[in-house]
């Protein structure tokens, strides 16, 4: 194998950062997926909460009250990391840009709208601080565990949140298109025996008051770290597959 074979690709240049902010704009054509259906998503989740709150407190209940519905629209980004694998890579590759600006848009575009939606979450939890609960106590943003370190934890551990459920659903996309369902399905239940596995582990060690004590002490902005690290684990993960993946 010659010395050429094994150098590094080279680093991205101008025109690959153009090309990626392309793939961005691509993205962005169907605004519902990456703006219009998260927002709906989660202001649905807010009105609702908000009607349980109100039930609750007219009929004698009371107190500080926390939902942690906020989360509806995070789960919803593993559905958009699948469907930017499946909608938009055979456009992309029809346009001539290359996979790797894929790869690189693709993830700066849910960069964007995970940013957006941490912006709406933070908001909402300082409206929340300020009307000690909109008069009622009742909290849909503002966890006191979240707000542990402020607005500024706060919105960076949801922005976290919201991008590693989309690298997830980007890459396990990515393996269905690159080995098949029935690999992919085994990758989830493999990854699903693996967590059982670990759960138990720590059961059996007596751990979940060590591990409590861990989350405590980090705070919302050291889990994002972690969080942060771990979505970069398997945004490598998702590239290499993404490299010998069919169109």
């Amino acid at each position: 194998m010659t010395a050429a074979a094994l150098a590094p690709p080279p680093a991205p240049g101008p025109s690959t950062l153009r090309r990626s902010l392309d793939v961005v704009r691509i993205q962005f054509i169907n605004r519902q997926t990456f703006l219009w259906v998260p927002l709906i998503v989660l202001g649905g989740a807010w009105i609702v909460n908000l009607l349980v709150y109100v039930i609750i407190v007219a009929n004698g209940g009371g107190g500080p009250m926390h939902s942690g519905a906020a989360q509806a629209p995070v789960w919803y980004f593993a559905v958009i990391g699948g469907q930017a694998m499946t909608l938009t890579f055979p456009f992309s590759q029809a346009m001539s840009l290359t996979r790797r600006e894929f790869f690189l848009g693709t993830l700066l575009a849910a960069s964007i709208s995970a940013l957006g939606l941490a912006a709406v979450f933070v908001l909402l939890g300082l409206v929340e601080l300020a009307t000690v609960g909109y008069g009622m106590e009742g909290y849909f943003a503002h966890v006191p565990i979240i707000w542990g370190h402020g607005p500024l934890g706060a919105g960076l551990a949801y922005f976290t949140l919201t991008m590693l459920f989309f690298v997830i659903g980007f890459w396990y996309m990515t393996i269905t298109r690159r080995f098949g369902a029935m690999v992919a399905t085994a990758v989830a239940l493999l990854a699903a025996l693996l967590l059982i596995g670990l759960v138990a582990l720590a059961t059996a060690a007596r751990a979940w008051s060590r591990i409590g004590a861990w989350i405590l002490d980090a705070g919302p902005v050291g889990v994002s770290v972690c969080g942060l690290l771990l979505i970069a684990l398997l945004a490598v993960g998702t590239a290499l597959t993404l490299r010998r993946m069919p169109v």
